[in-house]
């Protein structure tokens, strides 16, 4: 990913419906979820679910499919890999980012 990618990703994650159906759809795994199951998982209007599915497909972060009268929408794991990925490319400057455990004193 580029870095014009990686704002427009994180622009459309920067919502709570559409980061609450981002990650719903990334719990669902490769098989998504009918547009309707997560309109119900959700509790939201359709037209507002349109719009934020709208937001997430512009930027790459899911892909649709008609299946006969229902529409599957899938996240896209190769770009949501290519954002963590961009996002710690350059990590804690090569070394191990875990955090060092701390001794407890007694």
């Amino acid at each position: 990913m580029d870095t014009p990618q990686t704002v427009q990703a994180l622009r459309a994650l920067a919502h709570d419906h559409r980061l609450a159906a981002y990650r719903a759809l990334v719990q669902a795994g490769p098989g998504g979820m009918a547009v309707g199951e997560l309109r119900d998982q959700l509790d939201l209007p359709p037209a507002t679910l349109t719009a934020h599915l709208n937001q997430l497909r512009a930027a790459g972060l899911v892909t649709d499919e008609r299946e006969g009268r229902v529409i599957r929408i899938r996240a896209d794991y190769d770009r949501m890999n290519g954002l963590i990925g961009f996002l710690t490319e350059n990590c804690c400057g090569g070394k191990s980012c875990t955090p060092a455990v701390k001794k407890k004193l007694r």
